[in-house]
Parts: structure tokens; sequence; C-alpha cells
């Protein structure tokens, strides 16, 4: 065997002349295609073309995965389009010769095979996977705000079809090795101990290349793509309007208009993305990934290896923690005083298992890790114990004065509240240290965040021990200070206040919601207050009106003495019917007053900025993080923050005076406003 070693390849030529391309970026736990990754195999391919080898695999080193995209730090670095533009084109050149390689070329994929990554892999001939659970491939450069770039269009459509590979691409959704088989994504699944035995046996024999049912192709015909692009369209502005989210609809415009000439199109995608990557969109997207990979570094500096989790509470929210960490591996056992209770838990996961995992033999494990346990005995040998009971300082205090003494020494105590000081509840602690909260948000298995709460007693510890245990089971940690509602809350409070305060002046509650839809919210306030509970909403907000300028509206306080908590009862705000709210149109002839979308927006805004100053948070960067996944806050916009430094810290203290001057005190622009300009 002969290897030449490169600064992030290693190129090992075996006995059977095959040439396997090792990738191993230097200084980085996870394999990019950044410039200095692309330059090398540039020059690796150039020697291989003059001297072609039997066959071609290129594979991974990293233990987590082949290829996670291209290198999106440098995104940022681009000036201009043009600039843009001659990266993009340079990828373009280097992933062609790769495809007109004359000999079999094999992408052996473990782990995560995403964006450029499968680009790469779909400039081979052949591509085979580990078939673990773990393998994960997909195009998911819409997330980003853009669409692949370098031949991913082309490629992925000739392989896949249209139906399948715009899909792929529209959604960003990532596979299995198994479903990217059926889709032929891939020639073979494999166990990882087969992997390597299969890339020399695809060299040395290749197989044919796989066809398509022979209608498929017809669906690319020029007659065709407008009607199937119009109705892709239709489907994309269901989730993505296109005044908020221009990349799939640019990757329709590119298909529909240019796949009859593959060279033309390969130019116009280049263009494309060099349009998007530039735009605002594009780098506020790439900054909410980049905020995402910083929170996920958070539980990463410590040696922290939790076993088993306890559950006290088997209400809704302590069901499903409770489910989601069997889930991901932790041996779990719920506690509850009503032991219906914790059957409804049981039977909650079950359905939550079958719809997340699929496989059997998964589904059974992660039951098998899902324990009842009304009386507790899961206590003395917890590593982690979750209280997740109502919302009751006493109650909450005298829980954790009966359950300390029960626990090992090196148990984590972490309680779920979402507005109750630690220190409160700290004083019924003899080792106040270890009390930390995790505040997850509802549904459980939806919303990626949880803000890691550290009181004035917290040790530092106990704070990156609860943010390794988010980390490990697939979570964003977001460190808060305990002060009333944390960030979360205390930012989305405010905004649903003034929601009801627009409905209780008579301003229909279908145009309220539309107008936080327009501006980019999942949902309106009065649907989110609705689907949260009006019972909630109205606890968290008398705790927050004792420290914070609210007033609880009467209406909200009417609607839970009724019994009318939202979906959950069926009537709130809205009627539910079948689990969806019922919204009566307004009469055509009503016009909105002009400012609804401001007094919304601006006083969750105006509450962030007051997080900051409070230190309820570090830095400006971590609260648009928390604000957008905790919240939904319009991603495209950047956070709260970068929303408001793109419209101008000064423009928008100016109109929360002029709001402030229209309907009182409580548009006050906070002091903190002074520390941004």
């Amino acid at each position: 065997m002969a290897a030449t070693k490169y600064k992030n390849w290693n190129v090992v030529h075996d006995d059977h002349h095959i040439a396997w391309l090792h990738l191993d970026k230097a200084q980085s736990s996870t394999n990019t295609l950044s410039a200095g990754v692309l330059n090398e195999l540039d020059t690796i391919l150039g020697e291989l073309l003059s001297r072609p080898p039997r066959g071609v695999v290129i594979l991974s080193d990293k233990a987590n995965g082949f290829i996670a995209g291209a290198d999106v730090n440098e995104f940022t670095e681009f000036n201009d389009q043009g600039e843009a533009q001659a990266v993009i084109e340079r990828g373009h050149t280097i992933f062609t010769k790769l495809e007109h390689l004359p000999c079999p070329t094999v992408a052996l994929i473990h782990g995560f095979c995403l964006g450029g990554g499968l680009e790469l892999a779909l400039a081979c001939r052949y591509r085979i996977a580990d078939e673990d659970p773990g393998t994960r491939i997909g195009l998911p450069e819409v997330k980003l705000g853009i669409h692949p770039g370098f031949g991913g269009t082309v490629r992925s459509i000739e392989t896949l079809g249209p139906l399948n590979a715009m899909d792929l691409m529209l959604t960003g959704r990532t596979l299995s090795a198994r479903a990217a088989k059926r889709l032929k994504l891939i020639q073979h699944a494999v166990p990882q101990r087969h992997l390597l035995n299969a890339a020399t046996q695809t060299v040395l024999h290749p197989p044919a290349k796989q066809k398509l049912p022979f209608w498929v192709p017809w669906l690319n015909h020029k007659w065709l793509r407008p009607w199937l692009a119009k109705y892709m369209a239709k489907k994309v502005a269901k989730k993505a309007p296109r005044a908020h989210y221009p990349a799939p609809y640019a990757l329709l415009d590119l298909w529909q208009n240019h796949f009859d000439d593959r060279q033309q199109m390969l130019k116009e995608e280049a263009l494309s993305v060099a349009r998007l990557i530039v735009g605002k969109t594009a780098r506020n997207l790439i900054r909410v990934f980049q905020l995402q990979e910083q929170m996920k570094s958070l539980g990463r500096q410590i040696d922290y290896a939790p076993r088993q989790v306890h559950v006290i509470g088997a209400g809704v929210m302590g069901g499903d923690i409770a489910a989601w960490c069997a889930m991901q591996g932790f041996q779990v056992t719920v506690q509850d005083q009503k032991t219906e209770a914790i059957g409804r838990v049981i039977k909650a996961a079950h359905k939550l298992y079958k719809d997340k995992l699929k496989a059997r033999i998964a589904i059974n494990g992660a039951m098998d890790r899902l324990i009842p346990d009304p009386h507790g005995h899961g206590l003395k040998r917890a590593d982690i114990v979750i209280e997740a009971i109502f919302e009751d300082v006493k109650v909450k205090q005298d829980l954790l004065r009966d359950i300390e003494p029960k626990l090992p020494e090196h148990a984590l105590i972490a309680t779920n509240t979402s507005s109750i000081p630690l220190e409160k509840l700290a004083t019924a602690l003899n080792k106040p240290e270890r009390l930390i909260g995790l505040h997850f948000f509802n549904p459980v298995a939806k919303m990626p965040l949880v803000e890691i709460v550290h009181g004035q007693q917290t040790s530092e510890e106990s704070v990156n021990q609860a943010s390794s245990f988010t980390k490990a089971i697939r979570k964003l940690p977001l460190p808060v200070a305990s002060k009333p509602g944390f960030l979360v809350n205390r930012v989305l409070m405010p905004y649903l206040i003034e929601a009801v305060t627009l409905a209780d002046e008579g301003i229909p509650l279908k145009v309220i919601d539309d107008e936080a839809v327009k501006f980019g919210m999942p949902m309106g306030p009065i649907e989110l207050a609705d689907t949260v509970g009006l019972d909630i909403c109205l606890k968290v907000a008398e705790i927050l009106s004792e420290s914070m300028d609210i007033t609880v509206p009467e209406k909200l306080r009417k609607l839970v003495d009724k019994g009318n908590l939202g979906k959950k009862s069926g009537q709130g705000f809205y009627t539910f019917k079948k689990g969806k709210p019922v919204k009566p149109r307004p009469d055509k002839s009503y016009t909105p007053p002009a400012d609804i979308q401001d007094r919304m927006i601006l006083r969750l805004i105006n509450e962030a900025v007051a997080c900051l100053r409070d230190n309820v948070i570090d830095d400006a960067d971590l609260a648009d993080a928390g604000v957008i996944f905790g919240t939904g806050f319009a991603p495209f916009r950047g956070g709260p923050l970068r929303y408001a430094d793109s419209r101008g810290y000064e423009q928008v203290e100016k109109m929360l005076s002029q709001l402030q001057q229209r309907y009182g005190p409580r548009f006050t622009p906070d002091s903190g406003w002074s520390q941004l300009h």
C-alpha cells in the first residue's frame, strides 16, 4: 500500500489499485467542505485523472459522520454576489472533475451526510451507507435560506426524479439509510462492519446503474414542469411564504426554467445561490444556525454521563419529559400519586415512539426504559430528578424537602418551574447548590429549547451538568438567571397580553393573529395562548405582574373562571373542532388599525432589551437564540434584537415612545436601549 498525507486528506492506494480518500478535516471535530478541503480535493483529483486507479472510495475518518456540508462560517465572509458566485463555481468545477473520473467512484457514508456532503456523494457513481439509525442523509440548505449549490439541484433530480428530489430539497428533511435506499438515493445500506468490503466489491464488480421507473423522467418535460412547480409552490407557501423565504421559490424557478439544459442549469444554480446567500434572509438564517451550534457546544466541556432520570409529576409536561428522555436512551422512572396519570403517560409515550421510531425493536426498547414508579423507588438511584408538579411555591418546597434525603449525593435536582425563582425553592434544601431549573416547553417533542435556570445558590458544576444532560437528550441548552419569567416567558408574556388587550378593544381575533403571521410568527398570539392553555397563561401572567408592568386582562380571568382553557377544553378565545381553532372572518368592510403589529412585536422586543439589561441572559446573541427557539419568533428576521438592529435601534425606541403617548406607560422604552446605541 502507498499513502499520501495532506492536511485534511489521506490518500491510500491498496493492493487492488483502489484509491481510498480519507477525509479528516484538521482542527475540527466535524468534516465540512471548507476552501482548504476543496482545494486539496482538487489537487488529488487532478493526480487521479493523470493516473486513473481501478476505483476511488471517499470516506470519513471522523466518528460522527461523513460530511456535514459546506463550511457555513465561510458563507458570512462573502462581500458581494460576485465573490460568492466565484466560490460556488469553483466547487462546481471540482465536483464535475470527480463526476468524470474514468473509474468507479464510491461515497462511503456513515453518520451525517448533509448538504454539500450529499452533493459530493451525488457526484460519485455509487453511494453506500451505514444502516445505523444515526445515519442521516439530506439536502437541508433551504433551512439556511439557500438551496443546493454544488450541482445538487441537477444531480438529485437526475438520481431521484423531480418529485422525490424536490421534496427533499424543499423540506430540508433528512433520510435514514434504509429510506434513502428505497428512494434509490443510495445503492446499499449495510451494517458498519461490512462498509469497507461493500465498497471494495462495488469497485471490483461495478453494478449496473439503477434506473428510475420509465414514467419518472417524463415529469421533467417542459410542458409538465410549470404545472408541477405551481403545485409544489402552493404546498411550500403553507409553511414558508415567498416574501419571507425566497429560497424554495428560487429552486422551483430554477428547475422549471432550466432543466432542459444541464450546463445552463448548473450555471443558473450557482447564480441563484450566490444571489440568495448575500441576501438578508440567508444571512439571518445562517446566523440562527450558528447560534444553534453555539448552544449545542455549551454542554461539551465536562465529562458527565448520567444514566437514571426520575421524573416527579405525570401531568402533560412531566409525562412528555419522561417519555422524551426514555426515547433518547435514558432509564426513566415516573412518579405520581395517581396511577391513572402514569397510565396516560405510558399510553402517550407509546404513540410518540410509534410516530418517531417506527421500528418495533426501537419502540419496545424505549417502552422498556420508561418505568412506572408511583412510590418513588427510583429516587435512591437517580442521577437526575426532575420535579414537574403544578406551579405552587409551598407544594414544590415541601416536595424538595421530602426527596432530598432519599437521593444519592451526586444527584442533580431539577425543577421544571416556568416562573418561580429558584431562590424561593432552594430554601427547602440542605444543599441548594445542586438545584437547577430545567424549563422545557410544550410540546416537549417539538420545542427544541430548554432554559437552564441558575439561582444565586446554584453551583457552576450544576449548570454545566444540566447543559450537558440537555445536549444528551437532543435539546438546546440556554443558561438564564433565575429572575421572574426567566427569558422566554418574560419576553413572550407582554406580547400575549397586548394581543388580548387588542381583542378587548374590539379588534377581531383573526385580524390580530393574521398580523402576527404576516410578521413571520408560526401562529398568532391568540391561537398560541389557546394552545398553551389559558390557565397556564393566567398563572404566569399573575406571577410576572408582581415584578413587571403587566396588567392581567379581565377577559383572560373570565375565560379561565368559566373553564374555557383553550385547546385542551375545546373552548378558549376560539372554539376548537378536531383540534383546530374556528376563526370567524371579520366583515369585509373592516379596516384594522395600522399599528397592530408594532404594538405586539415592539412590546416583545422591549422586554428582550430589558432582559439583557437585567442580566437574565449573557448577551444579545443568546437572547435572540432563546426567543427564536423558545417562542418560534420569525427565524428569517434573526431574532428580536437583530430585527431591532435592522430597523435601527433609535427608530424602534422612537416608535415605542410614540406608542407610549398613545396607549400608556406599558410602552415606555426600557433604559437598556441606551446600551445598544
